[in-house]
């Protein structure tokens, strides 16, 4: 039998390709879409790669023609929190702009159902921990901005029977694949445990280590750490629920569990066996003392559970992958 094509938008990235394999394990046939801008060609290895951009809704149109997909899943975008304070119309032009030409090349080929990667940016700094889903949204970057308008574009286009979607918000992605095919290869980095790593192993100088005088157990910010297979398995539960649920749909993706930068540190230092050398300096503009999920909400309504919960076993799989060399282009 032929494998039912899914379109994964920015499927050469870093969560688009751990997805990937999750699709192709499920019996899927993910059909990666990416510009190779910042997703990379050796992440494509469950099924093709073509390559476009998501502004381009008639390209986007033929591919899902071509291979007759049956629902998309939507991670093509930019994320850096800080590039997007000082490139505000690209953000909103991928982010948004790309949202609404992939809407409308879905509804040229009258496809429904739709899966879109968000974040917990686009809550903002909530004063209530942990975060559910009917907590304000109150982005206060621009990326957790265009991030929401895409999520109201989704959910209008629901409430007026266009569509239906999974929207995720994820917390903090982090981990690699525990086979060691696939990773987090970004250029530039931001990510707080592939720099720490990168310090330990000496491929980076030290770490910065913004504020340490919060009010938090250890004076450095707390955040919900997620492994990227287990927001990998939370599409493909996302996928079963719109066999049955229509309309729009908002899930938190996350442990529960907040994690301190400090705490951090010493995962990476203790696996790496060296510690991470850091220079400490005041707190970043906009970093919120703890951010962490409540995954109430997915484990009741999406069956989803995260299994990794321990921030050693998702450092660990970090390492793994950050000590070999990356493949060939």
């Amino acid at each position: 039998m032929t494998k039912p094509a899914v379109l994964v938008t920015g499927g050469a990235g870093y969560v688009g390709s751990h997805v990937c394999k999750a699709l192709d394990r499920a019996g899927f046939l993910p059909v990666a879409y990416d510009n190779l801008a910042t997703g990379h060609r050796w992440a494509v290895k469950w099924g093709p790669l073509e390559e476009g951009d998501v502004r381009d809704g008639y390209r986007v149109e033929t591919v899902l023609r071509r291979y007759r997909a049956t629902a998309v899943l939507h991670f093509a975008a930019l994320s850096l929190v800080g590039a997007s304070a000082k490139q505000p119309f690209d953000y909103y032009d991928v982010n948004v702009n790309g949202a609404l030409s992939l809407s409308h090349a879905m509804r040229q080929c009258g496809l429904r159902k739709l899966v879109f990667s968000s974040t917990c940016a686009v809550y903002g700094m909530p004063e209530r921990m942990p975060i559910e889903e009917e907590a304000p949204r109150l982005p206060v970057n621009v990326y957790g901005r265009t991030k929401l308008a895409a999520e109201h574009l989704f959910a209008d286009l629901a409430a007026a029977g266009e569509i239906d979607v999974v929207m995720l918000r994820y917390f903090n992605a982090c981990g690699a694949d525990r086979d060691g095919e696939i990773g987090e290869a970004h250029e530039p980095e931001s990510h707080l445990i592939p720099l720490a790593i990168q310090a330990a192993l000496g491929a980076g100088g030290p770490l910065s280590l913004f504020g340490t005088d919060y009010p938090t157990p250890d004076g450095t910010c707390l955040r919900d750490y997620i492994h990227v297979e287990d927001l990998a398995e939370a599409h493909l539960k996302a996928l079963t629920l719109l066999e049955t649920k229509s309309g729009a749909h908002a899930f938190n993706l996350g442990t529960g569990i907040g994690v301190s930068v400090r705490e951090v540190l010493a995962a990476v230092g203790k696996l790496a066996g060296k510690p991470v050398p850091v220079n400490e300096g005041p707190r970043r503009e906009g970093d919120a003392p703890q951010l962490y999920a409540s995954p109430a909400k997915a484990e009741r309504e999406l069956g989803w559970r995260a299994q990794a919960t321990d921030i050693e076993s998702m450092v660990g799989s970090a390492i793994n992958w950050h000590r070999k060399p990356l493949p060939a282009a």
